[in-house]
């Protein structure tokens, strides 16, 4: 099961907010800076596997350029973190979209 959070990241002044799978690995991930709400990450594992499967090197060193690094490993404890919550897959969706569409997304 899916499940959807938001986080602050302080140091860089970003809100983040992931889709994990059940067992806590980021499906995708939003970064939006809080002083303007520019995202400035829309990272997809699907797509990372896809790059990595059926492209090369560059096509991946190009998109996450592009759409930034998805965080690794599972994300456990994110309770924890400064302004922790859990938000809606709804919510997420729309935040994905937003980002996707500023970032210049293509497809």
């Amino acid at each position: 099961m899916m499940s959807w959070f938001r986080t602050y990241y302080e140091d860089e002044d970003l809100w983040l907010y992931f889709e994990a799978d059940d067992e806590g690995w980021t499906a995708r991930q939003v970064e939006v800076r809080r002083k303007d709400s520019q995202p400035v990450t829309a990272a997809s594992l699907a797509e990372v596997v896809y790059l990595r499967d059926h492209a090369d090197l560059a096509a991946m060193g190009r998109c996450e350029r592009h759409y930034g690094v998805l965080a690794e490993g599972p994300m456990g404890g994110w309770e924890d973190q400064p302004e922790a919550a859990e938000i809606s897959a709804e919510a997420f969706e729309r935040l994905w979209s937003e980002a996707r569409q500023a970032l210049g997304d293509s497809a």
